[in-house]
């Protein structure tokens, strides 16, 4: 064990939908950590930003973790051109709030392919690398809704369902091999998404509801995944880390519009 076990010690991670919210925040922190990471998702520019505000110690690769045929060759060329993978972050996603019998067949695919299909398969191409070197760590990033039942989710929820229910497998699979995987179920978090809703009554009941009386910051879900991915958490595999201000405690979610 290192002197300091949070402490990543140069180790490459790939964080998906890296370039914003608790994706960029993660992205910061494992290289405050002494990481190295490499963001990607579909807007270059945003990309670029966020690996000019993180320093030499970020890299980044334009992709659609939905184009699902094209992730054997993007984990091919980050180990290629970048380094050997040691982490993998499960963060992008795409959020809808839309009643069910209003749910398309689409719109339900879209969503369990964006978090659950492409997770899955990101998982498989990396981990069978990480299992050659006999070391390596995932974390998927799920979400509270695969907890509660949340109205006008249904397919997101599915989703995040999906992405929580195979990390208990993956891990029983993975822990001979040197791999480990777990998952953070955030609460509600500080971002431009939930700062441009323009509902203050909502915010103030999802306020009321959460027993610590605020929403998260990113920076809080990103300390939790430093945890997971970093040798502290070195006998922790296939377990759940919800980080949500008490409100699973207090058995409380809020949803609608």
């Amino acid at each position: 064990m290192p002197n300091n076990p949070f402490v990543l010690d140069n180790k490459l991670v790939l964080i998906t939908g890296g370039g914003a919210g608790i994706g960029k925040a993660i992205a910061v922190e494992v290289a405050n950590a002494g990481g190295r990471v490499v963001i990607t998702g579909r807007r270059g520019d945003v990309l670029a930003a966020a690996c000019a505000e993180i320093g030499d110690r970020a890299e980044y690769v334009v992709n659609d973790v939905a184009d699902l045929p094209g992730i054997p060759s993007l984990i091919g060329r980050i180990e290629k051109e970048i380094g050997p993978l040691y982490g993998l972050v499960n963060n992008a996603g795409v959020t809808l709030m839309k009643a069910a019998l209003e749910t398309t067949d689409e719109d339900f695919l879209r969503l369990l392919t964006v978090h659950l299909r492409a997770s899955f398969s990101l998982i498989r191409e990396s981990a069978g690398r990480m299992a050659e070197r006999k070391s390596g760590s995932i974390v998927n990033i799920c979400s509270l809704s695969a907890i509660f039942g949340v109205e006008h989710c249904v397919a997101y929820t599915a989703a995040k369902s999906g992405m929580k229910s195979i990390v208990r497998p993956l891990a029983m699979e993975l822990a001979p091999l040197g791999v480990r995987i777990n998952d953070i179920a955030p609460g509600w978090i500080e971002s431009d998404m939930t700062r441009a809703s323009g509902n203050p009554a909502r915010k103030k009941r999802i306020e009321e509801r959460t027993p610590m009386g605020r929403y998260g910051n990113p920076e809080e879900i990103a300390f939790g995944a430093v945890y997971l991915l970093s040798p502290a958490a070195g006998f922790v595999t296939g377990t759940e880390l919800v980080i949500d201000g008490g409100m699973t405690a207090a058995g409380m979610y809020v949803a609608g519009k």
